[in-house]
């Protein structure tokens, strides 16, 4: 079975979801160490807001309906070339 190499935006789709999650966690953490000037409380709610986020990327991914081609693609991989 020879499977064509998976594109580049494929690739660096779960790479864009992450950055996005970090991005939302920076700037909640950010908005709680200036205004409460605790680190530590800041570097909680990072977290949180990181795994909030990547949880809600995660649901809404899975939320979407596949195209034309990926059926097409995943009946492949099901039964073979």
């Amino acid at each position: 079975m020879s499977q064509s190499p998976p594109s580049r935006r494929d690739i660096m789709k779960p790479i864009e979801l992450l950055v996005f999650a970090v991005v939302a966690g920076t700037f909640t953490g950010l908005i709680v160490l200036m205004s409460t000037r605790d680190i530590v409380l800041a570097a909680i709610f990072f977290g949180i807001a990181f795994i909030v986020t990547l949880v809600g990327i995660a649901m809404f991914a899975l939320s979407v309906k596949p195209g034309d081609l990926e059926k097409k693609d995943l009946d492949e991989q099901d039964h073979g070339h």
